[in-house]
């Protein structure tokens, strides 16, 4: 069932990705520019961005800190007067260090919040104006616009060494689920991606195996398909997701004993 308008054409439509210098942001500027969008490439890696602008001609990049208010807005209010308006804006930046709580360390646990969670409130704060006032102004061919954000399925419930990582994907779902209950009765798009193992620069960290460990390419193929056919949540392996999700149903007594006989840990 399609919760969100579908995507038929990516042709004349801009779309701006935030934390698009590597990984799953990367792969799927790379896809929407094959598929004729409009690309906005962001990440604080002025020569990554310059690589893809090189590689992707038509494209445009604007180095920032998604963090930084003032450079979200600015960029936004660029795109918006270059190009018309934002269809499509994703946030995608991320941080990841594994952690236990035998291990804390506050400042490692502040950055996740800061770059996972506080830089998605940033871009939005940036990307509502707009999209609310495309909205009504009602385009009938373009519609209103579309926000999505970048979890994983380590947010659906705790895991071992996701102490910093994991509550800051927890509260993007959240997020996700409250803005899609205020936005989609203006026609505005509202989607969730939740990734599991993707072969990126954050997961090559892993000295554990994989388990339906996938390529950016192959999430960015998931992640268009469900953009595409209006879906909120996206998720992806399947065979692997659909098995977390299974295991949100448990009591915590079978959870967490579930976990500790998957992980050893």
């Amino acid at each position: 069932m399609a919760l969100n308008p579908r995507i038929l054409s990516w042709a004349g439509r801009t779309v701006w990705l935030v934390g698009a210098s590597t990984g799953i942001g990367r792969a799927t500027a790379s896809r929407l520019h094959a598929l004729g969008a409009r690309v906005v490439v962001s990440a604080r890696s002025q020569e990554a961005l310059d690589r893809f602008v090189a590689e992707h001609p038509r494209s445009d990049a604007i180095a920032l800190d998604a963090t930084d208010r003032e450079a979200m807005h600015d960029a936004a209010a660029h795109i918006v007067n270059v190009h018309g308006r934002i269809d499509l804006a994703v946030y995608c930046a991320g941080t990841y260090r594994a952690m236990r709580a035998t291990d804390f360390d506050f400042d490692v646990a502040q950055q996740h919040v800061h770059v996972n969670y506080t830089g998605a409130l940033v871009m939005l704060d940036a990307v509502l104006p707009h999209v609310l006032a495309q909205a009504k102004a009602g385009d009938p061919k373009l519609g209103a616009g579309h926000i999505s954000l970048v979890s994983s399925v380590a947010g659906f419930r705790g895991l071992p060494q996701s102490l910093a990582y994991g509550p800051t994907k927890a509260a993007l779902i959240n997020l996700a689920e409250t803005m899609y209950l205020d936005l989609q009765p203006l026609g505005v798009g509202v989607s969730l991606i939740n990734p599991g193992f993707v072969e990126t620069p954050l997961t090559a960290q892993n000295a554990f195996k994989m388990p339906a460990l996938i390529s950016p390419e192959a999430a960015a193929k998931a992640i268009v398909r469900g953009w595409e056919g209006g879906q909120f949540e996206i998720h992806f392996p399947k065979r692997f997701t659909l098995w977390l999700k299974g295991l949100r149903l448990l009591p915590y007594s079978l959870y967490f004993a579930a976990v500790r006989r998957s992980t050893g840990l």
